[in-house]
């Protein structure tokens, strides 16, 4: 197991800002699309996730003090009421109506944006404290970053598996809840006069859209329903946010043209 304070370089008195520091510049040092180590990126994500929640934080650092976890790897949900046990144990029979604590595994996946997209099965190794497997697991569509689900049964000698997934940032596309934004550059003269372009999406799909004449900068065309898709929620839209791009080279005469109508 990683050391966190280790691994973002700070003591383990640091404050929150200092934490916060620590991770940005270490985070944009190795980022993958800068060049750097993957595993080293995603240990200084781990250990960041941890350290800037207080609660988690707090877990860390007094680990002896944290219920509901035994050796190897196994952790206990616990879905009853406190009072509930009190009232079994103190006259209501307990060893009859005992609640028992269902043990699972836990574990993180790092995804890509294009995954969120698409969903879809992938394998995966679930290490517990009798080995390694390797299971497949069905990738929600839509899954947010951070978010866990549950698996029933999935995990080795029929436990629950809980998946903790992290989507790594796309060089290009942003999200925003179902949302995708995304920086789209446009000629000045389609800006000026009107046209259409024709951009690809995250999953590779060519759409054509139409560029209003006089399209100011900084204006968001809006492509409903082509966002993100999650179940049992209404589909995100696309979000165009238009730039526009003078050429490099432009007929004198138009220049002329325009300078004259200018004045």
């Amino acid at each position: 197991m990683i050391d966190y304070y280790t691994t973002l370089g700070v003591d383990r008195s640091a404050t929150a800002e200092e934490i916060k520091k620590a991770y940005r510049r270490l985070a944009s040092q190795h980022h993958p699309d800068r060049g750097g180590d993957t595993k080293k990126f995603q240990d200084i994500q781990v250990a960041y996730d941890n350290l800037s929640d207080p609660g988690k934080r707090a877990a860390y650092d007094n680990p002896a003090s944290q219920m509901g976890q035994t050796p190897g790897g196994f952790h206990f949900n616990f879905s009853g009421d406190f009072n509930d046990v009190f009232r079994n144990m103190f006259g209501q029979g307990f060893h009859n109506h005992q609640r028992r604590p269902q043990p699972f595994v836990r574990m993180s996946l790092w995804i890509r944006l294009t995954d969120v997209i698409t969903g879809g099965r992938r394998p995966v190794a679930v290490n517990t404290g009798s080995g390694s497997n390797t299971i497949e697991i069905e990738i929600p569509r839509g899954v947010e970053d951070n978010e866990s689900v549950q698996y029933p049964g999935l995990a080795p000698g029929g436990l629950d598996l809980v998946v903790q997934f992290r989507v790594q940032p796309d060089q290009r596309w942003i999200r925003e809840g179902l949302n995708l934004i995304v920086n789209q550059d446009v000629s000045i003269w389609d800006m000026i006069l009107g046209g259409e372009i024709s951009i690809t999406t995250i999953a590779g799909e060519q759409i054509a859209i139409r560029i209003p004449a006089r399209c100011q900068p900084r204006t968001v065309l809006r492509l409903r329903g082509r966002g993100i898709f999650k179940s049992n929620e209404v589909p995100g839209d696309i979000l165009v946010k238009v730039t526009p791009v003078i050429p490099d080279q432009i007929d004198p005469d138009l220049l002329a043209a325009i300078a004259k109508w200018r004045s």
